[in-house]
């Protein structure tokens, strides 16, 4: 086992996962966005804030402010010109000016409401003037109009003092307020400058993060599943041998690892499949050699055994020709027996014959007519077929791309079944039908003979296989499984419908078209011998 020597922070890290990471990095983006977020709202509330009292107070207050002395110029304008003249339409600027006064001062105090020195200021400004009004303007302003006031005159100087404090406290208290209203100017100028350094910081933050969550899934979950799909993709093309290369997080190094795992048990599996595909082929090819040989041998066998098997068959007949009669009974049972044992392995080899040469000599495929095979099937058969009294029906049959000679093989022995195995009581009805379906023909040959029991259905398509002994119905138990080798030459099945009871139905498929070419034999063909030799 090897050591990991890892620090355990990076032991840690290399376990997370995706959604794992996924979470941190939302997570942190978050905090880092709710922080960047508050500064800014701060900022911009700050930022309105200063701006407001800017707008809505010092800037009034200021102007304000030139509003009031600009009415107590009005008042000392007019007191004076009353105080020198005694006219009373000195005393109008002044009356206003008081009413001015008293307007500009409530609200130079409404603007300054909370800001306790800016009060002061105000206060003392208040408390001049009500200094001036009392001591110089209200008794100028109460003498008799029509000449000279003698209070204008006595409190001149006073008068010039008086006024010139409140104005020294308005300009003090103006001063002030041009010098609060330049720091606050000065203020929101500093705030403006944090405020777009906390908004340039919050772009760059946010171009960063998303850099970042770009990168991150690049590196943690893009570059691992393109390394993953292209190492698959060398493993389809069929480089089972390259490995599967873990990266990323632990969830995706953990699929990486399966995958993994999965090709070990392909690259098994395949190896198992090669291996049992090399010993099929090679049970194939015993078997297809196997299968020739025995084809061979069937074929040799039955051929070679026709020479010996007719002089069998001649001389006994010549025993019973020229013997018979001239011997005891037994004799002549004796040589009776041994006549039908040789006829019928005579008739057992022919049978093999024809047997052996499907698919093996009959395999020159063309068009043929099923109808006129049919045709020519039952006037082969006519004689059998006029004996049993049969009634042969059938469908519009198809024209198919087959053997001739294979087809009429087959409707003999179907229909030759047909009518051999019928009910002595009853006279044989026999329908073959003929329907397309979406590849191939299904055909169907019914009866109402004595039936197959269900449990021989498969029997009888095997090679001399018999359901009755040869007393009772004639034949070598070839027929049915010629008819089996003949469909599946033609690329189609047949077999015993279990399901009808009033007789036998065999069904069978065959194709348009032959599925593929059949190879030609190579084997020698000899005729049959049907004629026997000439005795002495």
């Amino acid at each position: 086992m090897q050591d990991d020597r890892r620090p355990p922070r990076e032991r840690s890290l290399s376990a997370w996962t995706t959604r794992r990471w996924l979470r941190a990095g939302v997570a942190l983006s978050l905090t880092v966005l709710t922080a960047l977020g508050v500064a800014g709202f701060w900022v911009l509330d700050r930022t309105q804030t200063i701006s407001t009292d800017l707008v809505d107070v010092r800037s009034p207050a200021m102007s304000t402010s030139f509003r009031l002395e600009s009415a107590l110029l009005n008042q000392e304008t007019g007191i004076r010109g009353y105080g020198l003249t005694g006219n009373v339409e000195f005393l109008t600027p002044y009356q206003q000016g008081v009413t001015d006064q008293q307007t500009h001062a409530a609200r130079l105090a409404e603007l300054l409401r909370g800001n306790d020195a800016a009060q002061e200021d105000l206060a003392s400004v208040e408390a001049a003037i009500a200094r001036w009004q009392a001591e110089i303007a209200r008794p100028i302003a109460a003498s008799p109009p029509g000449a000279p006031s003698a209070e204008a005159a006595a409190t001149a100087g006073l008068g010039k003092v008086a006024f010139d404090a409140v104005r020294a406290e308005l300009l003090r208290e103006q001063d002030h307020l041009r010098a609060d209203r330049t720091q606050a100017r000065d203020d929101l100028l500093t705030t403006m400058r944090v405020r777009n350094w906390v908004f340039t910081a919050i772009a760059v933050v946010i171009a960063l993060l998303t850099v970042l969550v770009f990168e991150g899934l690049r590196r943690g979950i893009t570059r691992p599943l393109e390394q993953l799909g292209e190492d698959a993709r060398r493993i389809t093309g069929g480089d089972f041998g390259h490995p599967i290369t873990a990266t990323g997080p632990a969830d995706l190094r953990r699929l990486s690892g399966e995958i993994d795992s999965m090709r070990h048990r392909l690259v098994r599996e395949l190896s198992s499949i090669e291996e049992a595909r090399t010993r099929l082929d090679a049970q194939a090819a015993d078997l297809q050699r196997s299968n020739t040989e025995l084809e061979q041998f069937a074929y040799v066998a039955s051929h070679d055994l026709q020479e010996p098997l007719r002089k069998v068959s001649s001389f006994t007949q010549l025993l019973q020709r020229r013997y018979g009669g001239q011997l005891d009974a037994r004799a002549d049972q004796y040589i009776d027996f041994a006549v039908d044992g040789a006829n019928r392995m005579q008739i057992l080899i022919n049978d093999l014959l024809e047997f052996s040469r499907v698919g093996r000599v009959h395999q020159s495929h063309q068009e043929v007519d099923l109808e006129k095979t049919l045709e020519r099937t039952l006037d082969a058969l006519s004689v059998g077929i006029e004996e049993a009294g049969a009634r042969i029906t059938h469908d519009p049959l198809p024209a198919l791309v087959a053997d001739p000679t294979q087809m009429g093989m087959l409707w003999q022995n179907l229909i030759g079944n047909a009518v051999k195995f019928r009910r002595p009581d009853e006279e044989p009805r026999i329908h073959v039908s003929a329907t397309r379906g979406d590849q191939l023909w299904h055909f169907a040959v019914t009866d109402n003979g004595i039936g197959i029991a269900p449990e021989f259905v498969d029997k009888v398509f095997v090679i001399f296989q018999r359901l009755h002994t040869k007393d009772a119905y004639s034949g070598s138990g070839i027929g049915l499984a010629m008819c089996r080798k003949i469909v599946e030459f033609h690329g189609g099945t047949i077999t015993v419908d279990p399901q009808y009871g009033d007789g036998t139905r065999i069904s069978f498929t065959l194709a348009p078209e032959p599925l593929e070419t059949p190879g030609h034999s190579t084997m020698p063909e000899a005729g049959r011998a049907d004629t026997e030799p000439q005795t002495r």
